[in-house]
């Protein structure tokens, strides 16, 4: 059954350039390389809802936690952390329509 790693975040402030060339050139293609799709990228312009939410697609849960608990996948996030806030992901089993989740910090 394919899954879905939800993240929702803020950009740091005064890190938005440093936070695209990022993600951009090393995050997205470290996470395609380990196998993972990213299907969704939302960005949110009016509301209380964290800033980015990004979806990645992975064919199985099995594949996904193996990345999850990969050196690659702690170093990626590792380094993107230093550039966002109030970070949060899950795991979901993935559905065609539009996923998302209220994270702790809004509840």
């Amino acid at each position: 059954m394919e899954v879905k790693l939800l993240l929702v975040y803020d950009i740091k402030p005064h890190r938005e350039a440093e936070y695209y060339r990022y993600v951009l050139g090393e995050f997205l293609p470290t996470l395609q390389n380990m196998g993972l799709v990213m299907v969704e990228g939302w960005h949110t312009a009016y509301g209380d809802y964290p800033m980015r939410l990004i979806a990645f697609r992975a064919q199985d849960e099995s594949m996904m936690h193996k990345m999850l608990h990969s050196d690659e996948w702690r170093a990626a996030k590792e380094r993107l952390l230093k550039l966002v806030r109030d970070y949060e992901e899950r795991v979901v089993v993935a559905r065609n329509p539009f996923q998302f989740f209220v994270p702790n910090s809004k509840r």
